[in-house]
């Protein structure tokens, strides 16, 4: 009977380290962030929003992420070929932006430096269809497919932390158009 009770104890002894760290270990990642979207490089529109993410850890380093983000209508200006007459134009083009791949820590500390690539989809809606043709001939509802290479950091104090990370959305039409984006928020891992 003693060593039954010996070989549980060492048995418990051996398993119980593991759990601990089971349960310390980072799981998932959910944040919220701001988005900042340069479009078009050739007559530059530039767009704010807000999106979301949520990632789950495969390993301490590897995380797969799914994260969509909306940006709001906006005003701009367009310029004519003569250069006297600037006019401000309500767009009314607005996008969506649904990714999904993987990221990958440099690090495993309170804060880490990583890469990330995903693919999705950027969505064109717009309901000034006149104005659309003029914003590189985005059609009403157009939806491109996206690639997405980016970088970033991210700090955490616990569970609680902020993350930075800009990227080049690429979406196709007539060929590869790359796009600057910027996204920071809080973020939240448990």
């Amino acid at each position: 009977m003693n060593r039954i009770a010996l070989i549980g104890v060492l048995a418990f002894s051996v398993a119980a380290p593991s759990w601990v760290v089971a349960q310390t270990e980072n799981h998932v990642e959910v944040g919220a962030f701001a988005d900042y979207y340069r479009y078009d490089r050739t007559s530059p529109v530039n767009f704010v929003g807000a999106g979301g993410r949520v990632g789950f850890y495969v390993n301490p380093f590897t995380s797969i992420e799914a994260e969509m983000a909306y940006d709001f209508a906006r005003n701009n200006t367009f310029t004519c070929s003569n250069c006297v007459n600037t006019t401000f134009v309500t767009t009314r083009v607005r996008p969506l932006h649904g990714l999904f791949g993987p990221k990958f820590n440099l690090g495993k500390s309170k804060a880490n430096f990583f890469v990330t690539g995903k693919v999705g989809f950027v969505n064109f809606s717009n309901s000034n269809t006149s104005v659309a043709g003029s914003i590189s001939n985005v059609a009403d509802g157009a939806t491109r497919f996206a690639v997405y290479p980016g970088v970033g950091v991210e700090g955490f104090w616990g569970p609680i932390g902020l993350r930075a990370e800009v990227g080049d959305e690429v979406y196709f039409l007539g060929g590869p158009q790359n796009n600057l984006r910027v996204t920071f928020g809080p973020h939240f891992r448990f």
